[in-house]
């Protein structure tokens, strides 16, 4: 079957990075990292995976820094990966076997991939700590056990991902799509759970002023969690596209603010609580009265440099966005007590005292009709333009882009 493969070489890094330089659609050349090739058919690794036949694959927002090459070669993670990969963990589809171990799915079942590859994955038994308390993505096997070194379907050598028309998963990573909650919804399941577990990792718990830093896919559903779990919140969103702006309007943001520039958004922020803007000797002012809770789903130093200084005294920064680090001033948040909490992905959540995991709240909230992301699926591709929809998600200012799909359907 074609699938899009991630191969690791320096010579293909290398030529990528130089035409890369040329034009960005240098990153996608015939030569470079990324290809469309013939793989072998999935096979079971162990009798209680099931071979899923692809529906619509979402374009991660790190799907695409990595094809771009927009990382660093000294960033941790890089110990818990392996190569080649198929790409793609934004995945949808409908079980098209299972194997003989596998009690809980049938043939015919849609449902939707949470891509990660703890010990049940692994065939590691008994779990480590951490997957018994349902923080998977903190799993101590990533590189142990029954599969190649990989955290998650799409970076794992030894299990393909969803830019390719079928995929395998263990029984465990598949949750049933809902009646009433189609393919279109269910495929921003990944995204919407990685947005609601940032905002349960620092809920509001007050009437008062949260901003939502980014306005791409993560911070668009972080505006409509927002909305829909805490409507006493007044919601400032900070984007850098227009089509971006009217999205968050439409989503329920009281405020939005289309800039970059870091003066603006302080400004804009002690204008909305009635703050004293304090002005150093040099560089960027701080408030002390300013927002309670900041998602920050961009994770630049720039954006951590401003949130620092917005954040009222022993207010909540979570951030679930990757960007690559710089030094930046941040003496505010020792002095603001300020807790700023990384955020990774998704996992059990204790919810009005039942514990659940984040996909099966999202997929009930998308059933009970009160999430509408419908808006949010801006592009449609066939795997074989990957190059074309590579290059949409880079130019989301001339494309218009937010979330970009693979449909195998077309």
């Amino acid at each position: 079957m074609k699938a899009l493969l991630f191969r690791y070489s320096f010579p293909r890094f290398a030529l990528a990075t130089v035409l890369g330089k040329i034009h960005p659609s240098g990153y996608l050349n015939r030569w470079g990292p990324l290809a469309l090739v013939d793989i072998p058919e999935p096979v079971f690794p162990a009798g209680d995976w099931v071979r899923v036949r692809t529906q619509l694959c979402g374009i991660c927002g790190s799907d695409s820094k990595q094809v771009f090459l927009n990382g660093n070669f000294d960033n941790p993670l890089t110990a818990l990966i392996s190569f080649p990969q198929v790409l793609g963990h934004e995945a949808v589809g409908v079980v098209s076997e299972t194997g003989p171990e596998v009690n809980d799915l049938q043939v015919g079942d849609r449902v939707v991939l949470n891509p990660w590859l703890p010990c049940a994955c692994r065939g590691i038994d008994p779990p480590c700590q951490a997957c018994q308390e349902g923080r998977y993505f903190a799993c101590e096997h990533f590189t142990d056990g029954a599969l190649p070194p990989g955290m998650h379907i799409g970076n794992n050598r030894g299990v393909s991902g969803g830019y390719a028309p079928a995929f395998m998963a263990h029984q465990s990573q598949l949750f049933r799509i809902p009646e009433g909650v189609s393919f279109e919804d269910a495929v921003l399941t990944d995204p919407t759970a990685v947005s609601l577990h940032a905002v349960l990792k620092a809920p509001p718990t007050e009437p008062g002023l949260v901003v939502v830093y980014g306005c791409g896919t993560l911070g668009l559903i972080t505006v409509a969690l927002l909305q829909a779990l805490y409507p006493q919140v007044e919601v400032l969103v900070i984007s850098r596209y227009p089509h971006q702006e009217n999205l968050a309007k439409r989503l329920g943001a009281h405020h939005t603010l289309q800039t970059s520039q870091p003066l603006e958004i302080i400004e804009t922020v002690a204008g909305l609580v009635g703050g004293e803007i304090h002005s150093p000797w040099n560089g960027l002012p701080m408030l002390l009265r300013g927002a309670q809770r900041i998602y920050d789903t961009v994770g630049s130093p720039q954006s951590l440099e401003v949130e620092v200084r917005i954040a009222q005294p022993q207010a909540k920064i979570s951030i679930s966005g990757v960007a690559n680090p710089a030094r930046f001033e941040w003496t505010p948040l020792y002095f603001k007590e300020i807790g700023v909490i990384g955020s990774n992905s998704f996992g059990m959540e204790l919810v009005e005292g039942k514990s659940l995991h984040t996909f099966e709240i999202v997929l009930a909230l998308m059933k009970e009709k009160l999430l509408d992301l419908s808006d949010l699926i801006t592009h449609r591709f066939r795997l074989e333009d990957y190059r074309q929809a590579f290059m949409v998600t880079h130019s989301k200012g001339r494309s218009q882009s937010v979330k970009v799909v693979f449909d195998y359907e077309q």
